[in-house]
């Protein structure tokens, strides 16, 4: 599949590329990017980053994987507050974005890649302020969930880090070539002040282990671990799990973990 631009779209970089500017605008007007250190992930063929670019930034650094498109903008878009990082994003150390933080980042996502680019967010949050990204609308609901279908994990993970807040629907018809699914514009804000989860690690693997079939009871979804089911009253038992508040999973976690 080519473009107008002579460059094939690779289907393995999961390219969908934004054709409405009324999204661009709507997302550049949910920041204030004065003066700000701004970063994309997947610049495409530049159709969000001449609008960023363009904007009163004190920098604007793009992370793309495709070498073709990467060196197409990097042309378009010369001046000593730009840099192109042709490469992985997922391989990047982000390091380097430490003298110039914090960052703003904006986004289109590839669908694929969402949650492990967000679980670098995560892991890297001291770097960032807040951001606007496009993604499939099914994630982004997941990720605002508080209980019921869909509600889970990446809910209760991401929500821990970060503030939520759901933006404009965005219909395959935004895109070329068009995607079968809708998207979403979500922004996200850091969380200051986090309260540190003793045994982070291990909690997060009780929380996947809990909502392995979040619609059966707390206790049959821990039926099959090493977990002492006479610690945890009989009541939290009997619950589903998408039932549980992430208050209620860190109580029994302090039960469990002792």
């Amino acid at each position: 599949m080519a473009s107008s631009d002579g460059i094939s779209l690779k289907k393995s970089y999961g390219q969908y590329f934004l054709r409405d500017k009324q999204i661009i605008i709507d997302m550049l007007s949910r920041v204030d990017l004065k003066g700000k250190s701004v970063f994309e992930i997947g610049c495409g063929d530049g159709f969000l980053t001449r609008e960023v670019f363009s904007e009163d930034v004190a920098r604007l650094w793009v992370f793309e994987i495709d070498p073709e498109w990467g060196k197409l903008v990097g042309r378009e878009c010369l001046g000593p507050n730009f840099k192109m990082h042709i490469g992985d994003f997922l391989e990047v150390d982000l390091e380097i974005l430490k003298p110039h933080a914090p960052w703003v980042a904006l986004s289109n996502l590839p669908y694929h890649l969402t949650l492990p680019i967000l679980h670098r967010f995560q892991q890297h949050r001291d770097m960032l302020s807040e951001g606007v990204l496009m993604m499939q609308e099914e994630v982004a609901q997941k990720l605002v969930k508080k209980r019921g279908r869909g509600y889970g994990y990446v809910s209760l993970f991401f929500q821990y880090y970060f503030d939520w807040e759901l933006l404009v629907k965005v219909p395959p018809t935004a895109f070329y070539p068009q995607p079968k699914v809708f998207s979403r514009l979500i922004k996200f804000t850091v969380k200051q002040d986090v309260v540190p989860i003793p045994d982070e690690k291990e909690f997060w693997r009780f929380i996947k282990v809990c909502f392995a079939n979040p619609r059966r009871t707390f206790r049959n979804n821990l039926m099959q671990t090493h977990i002492d089911l006479e610690k945890i009253p009989k009541e939290s038992l009997e619950l589903r799990t998408q039932q549980m508040t992430m208050s209620d999973l860190l109580s029994l976690w302090e039960i469990i973990r002792l």
